[in-house]
């Protein structure tokens, strides 16, 4: 069955992931856990509390917990997905999965040691038409969901990004002093190349990334001198090609 929408903005709506999670057994955007389960060894403990965003049917939290990680707390914005997962992985103990919005996360502050999403916020982005610029509209979705991201991380905590965005556009959404954390790049893929961004709690952001956040600043103010939308560039290519032609699995 083809499951690709007419439209991408489609990816934004959660009918077209209801009706899709009917049917569709599993999907492992930018990749299964394997591909990049060398990097997320270095920064996740096998007894961390873990809460992955935007589970969708993939199959990674059920490797996760195959590979030794049994406190993994899973998040979608789909009713039928969280229950077929649940009935899924119900002989999982310690693997639990809740329906829920990344921008109002129902757990208290300080409650994961890791947070991982991978593909979700880039599916956020779907609707951007120009590739080098975000919309205020988007720009604040994310920005909801990632200051809920860091007040769910406890000190020290790590969130871990999956993305085929490149450093230059996707940091400039995570350089922030507000978030309270450090920022850390690698890859992983052969030919087509996935990154993941590990941002850790409690630390400073480096001098570069602070310089990036201080241009941005910067960049912003003098547009609303001018009375222009303020804009965050922060997307991967130059042309226009739409969300799924950047994903080669």
């Amino acid at each position: 069955m083809d499951y690709m929408p007419d439209d991408n903005s489609r990816y934004k709506d959660v009918d077209y992931w209801d009706e899709r999670y009917k049917t569709e057994q599993c999907y492992d955007w930018l990749g299964g856990f394997s591909k990049f389960q060398h990097l997320l060894e270095e920064h996740v403990k096998k007894e961390d509390s873990i809460l992955i965003l935007g589970c969708g049917n993939s199959s990674m939290s059920g490797d996760m917990y195959s590979a030794g990680y049994h406190s993994i707390t899973n998040i979608d914005y789909s009713s039928v997905c969280i229950s077929t997962m649940t009935a899924r992985y119900s002989d999982c103990p310690g693997m639990t999965w809740h329906q829920m919005d990344v921008r109002q996360l129902c757990f208290p502050a300080a409650s994961f040691d890791v947070i991982l999403e991978k593909a979700t916020l880039d599916a956020i982005m779907v609707e951007e038409k120009s590739p080098w610029d975000v919309s205020p509209q988007t720009a604040c979705f994310v920005h909801q969901a990632l200051t809920e991201i860091s007040r769910c991380l406890k000190p020290g905590g790590r969130f871990v990004s999956v993305t085929f965005a490149q450093p230059f556009f996707r940091k400039r959404l995570y350089a922030r002093t507000e978030y309270n954390w450090s920022i850390k790049q690698y890859s992983y893929g052969e030919g087509f190349q996935y990154f993941v961004y590990v941002m850790t709690k409690g630390e400073q952001l480096s001098p570069e990334d602070a310089a990036l956040e201080k241009k941005l600043l910067e960049k912003n103010l003098l547009e609303d001198t001018k009375s222009t939308p303020t804009r965050i560039a922060t997307t991967q290519n130059e042309d226009k090609e739409d969300f799924l032609s950047n994903i080669d699995l």
